[in-house]
């Protein structure tokens, strides 16, 4: 992590913050710029809320990346080890489709599909259609995802999973990108139902989305 300081006036540092993570395979970069009151203590202004999302989605694609690594490094194609007996175990599975081996062999196009749907989800959290947090937190969470599984496809040509559900065994085995794209999508259900309507309906505004800058 590298942090960097600059006077702005008498209140205020613009903070710049680097978050920088990565395998032998992988190595990612993240920045973002937010202000902080020294006179207060305090971190303000828009991107205050966006730097602990960047934190999230770098922090959930590092996780993916990492254990990802770390089962090709322990285990070997269909071995098995101890993680929470009785719940989940560890079992090293290479996934050339999707949910359920779905399209499987179809590398390219699930490439394809996967970076149109990152790539509109972006678009979304970019051009402030959705500013609820609840709303953004599922963007992010199906970014993390989506990102993580297409560098395994770009990279390897298929997918590594590892967690299997011992007490559900046909239950396809899965790994922390897929964690993060369901557990987006059902917060993106519950947002759409019960937040959007009020909170990021054409017209209106949530939060900090019109608050006035300070000076």
């Amino acid at each position: 992590r590298q942090i960097h300081l600059k006077m702005v006036n008498n209140s205020y540092k613009t903070v710049t913050i680097w978050l920088k993570f990565g395998t032998p395979y992988f190595a990612v970069a993240i920045g973002t710029e937010i202000r902080y009151n020294h006179k207060l203590g305090i971190f303000t202004g828009r991107n205050t809320s966006l730097m602990w999302y960047i934190v999230l989605f770098a922090a959930l694609l590092g996780a993916d990346q990492l254990i990802k690594y770390w089962t090709v490094e322990h285990l070997a194609l269909g071995e098995s080890a101890a993680f929470l007996p009785g719940i989940v175990q560890l079992t090293r599975v290479h996934n050339y489709g999707a949910a359920w081996s779905s399209f499987s062999g179809m590398r390219w196009l699930l490439v394809v599909v996967t970076s149109v749907i990152v790539i509109a989800v972006a678009a979304v959290l970019l051009r402030r259609i959705v500013r609820h947090p609840l709303g953004v937190a599922a963007g992010f969470l199906i970014l993390s995802g989506g990102v993580g599984n297409i560098i395994d496809r770009v990279r390897l040509g298929y997918v590594v999973d590892m967690f299997h559900l011992e007490f559900w065994p046909s239950y396809p085995v899965f790994n922390v990108a897929d964690i993060c794209v369901v557990c987006g999508a059902v917060l993106a259900v519950i947002y759409y139902l019960w937040f959007y309507e009020k909170y990021d309906k054409r017209g209106k505004a949530h939060g900090d989305a019109d608050a006035p800058s300070e000076s």
